[in-house]
């Protein structure tokens, strides 16, 4: 039942219903209503954050009996990123519900506490935070050209920069001449931190950079890489969406080889 005395019932607020990678949308924005215009069981609603002045709540869509009409967080990259990044909160949000119901210390059933926003075991009372897994993502100029890699995930034929999960005892910029070096066989210098974002899908921290080529001879890992090729300014194939930090580092890239 809803509680007619809880404010959320009637204040305007954005609403973050999300399933899996999916969020629900209408004409493709995030709602911005009541709980009531919406129909809302909000039981289980816990406020993430504001924006222009409103709170900004998530909801899992198990929670409700409603059916919502749901679009891929991808499909959102042009949203402004502040409402993005609270709707990639919210997911990630969503996975820890989902991907955390028992204790990984002792087994028992775990809940959401809500002051916390955070899993805890029934029986052990620990708290288990959203894991967040780091990635480096990286764009590396060889004099006027630009390295860039297809996956066989990107169906498209896209073309975007290298990336890589962060391993055990390495520091970021090991781990940005690590990947590097065996997805596609060269060496790197010069590498210097450009910026981040939280990607969620499910729940990883993606931590730019740039960097310079030293040596080595170009030869991708084909278990990894559909493609590596250097391209200049003026023969760039499909690259990552505007949005994304891969296209952010391949712009900048482009805009410093333009610039010299």
């Amino acid at each position: 039942m809803l509680k007619k005395s809880d404010g959320k019932m009637t204040d305007k607020a954005y609403w973050c219903v999300v399933s899996g990678s999916d969020i629900w949308t209408i004409e493709g924005r995030l709602p911005l209503g009541t709980a009531v215009d919406f129909e809302l069981n909000i039981e289980h609603a816990i406020c993430i954050g504001q924006y222009q002045n409103h709170h900004v709540y998530w909801l899992n869509d198990s929670d409700s009996d409603l059916q919502f009409e749901m679009q891929s967080l991808r499909e959102l990259l042009h949203w402004p990123e502040a409402l993005f990044l609270f709707a990639s909160k919210a997911i990630q949000y969503g996975h820890m519900s989902q991907s955390m119901r028992f204790c990984p210390q002792c087994g028992g059933r775990n809940h959401l506490n809500h002051n916390q926003v955070a899993m805890q075991c029934g029986d052990c009372r620990t708290l288990h935070y959203p894991r967040i897994f780091p990635c480096i993502i990286v764009a590396v100029r060889h004099d006027n050209k630009i390295l860039l890699a297809q996956h066989p995930r990107h169906k498209t034929g896209m073309y975007t920069v290298i990336a890589g999960f962060l391993e055990v005892g390495e520091t970021l910029e090991q781990c940005v001449a690590r990947e590097v070096k065996e997805e596609t066989g060269i060496d790197v210098t010069n590498i210097r931190y450009f910026g981040s974002q939280p990607w969620a899908f499910p729940s990883s921290m993606m931590m730019g950079f740039l960097a310079d080529y030293a040596g080595g001879v170009l030869k991708p890992d084909y278990s990894e890489l559909s493609d590596a090729q250097w391209f200049t300014k003026d023969s760039m194939p499909e690259v990552a969406p505007k949005g994304t930090i891969a296209r952010a580092l391949i712009e900048q890239t482009i805009e410093d080889i333009a610039a010299d």
